[in-house]
């Protein structure tokens, strides 16, 4: 016995195929439309879990570094929505070359431009950083 609802009519047959036939024989806009969302939708899921897949292959670097800027980016926050905030440090290490990461922020609050330690990182994932002082106080004048 056909009971009528929202299940019951993706299951039916009969809805089937009017589903089928929508799509067959759609407006062609719609169809291109709904195929460049679908695309989307699958290049950011690739996008992130290849992301993902590098930094858990990349080994677990310690290296000196130093904070040289923060920055903090605030989204959101249209209508009824609330806003959020990503917490960026930007640390210099002994090589001269400068790395971002995204960190949350307690340790945002914690690190102060100039500080420098030892930085732990993981391909692009943050992973930590220990604070040995501020560059300027140590005896060779800041530099590594």
């Amino acid at each position: 016995m056909y009971k009528p609802g929202f299940f019951n009519e993706i299951m039916n047959p009969a809805a089937a195929s009017a589903f089928h036939g929508f799509l067959s024989e759609g407006p062609y806009l719609f169809k291109l439309v709904l195929l460049v969302f679908i695309g989307f939708i699958v290049y950011s899921i690739a996008k992130t879990l290849k992301i993902w897949m590098t930094n858990n292959s990349s080994p677990l670097q310690s290296q000196g570094a130093a904070a040289v800027t923060k920055r903090s980016e605030v989204w959101g926050g249209r209508g009824h929505s609330r806003t959020s905030t990503s917490y960026y440090v930007t640390f210099e290490v002994q090589d001269g070359s400068r790395m971002e990461f995204e960190v949350k922020a307690k340790v945002y609050g914690m690190i102060v431009e100039g500080d420098w330690g030892q930085l732990s990182y993981q391909g692009t994932r943050f992973k930590g950083f220990v604070r040995s002082g501020m560059r300027g106080a140590r005896d060779n004048g800041g530099a590594f």
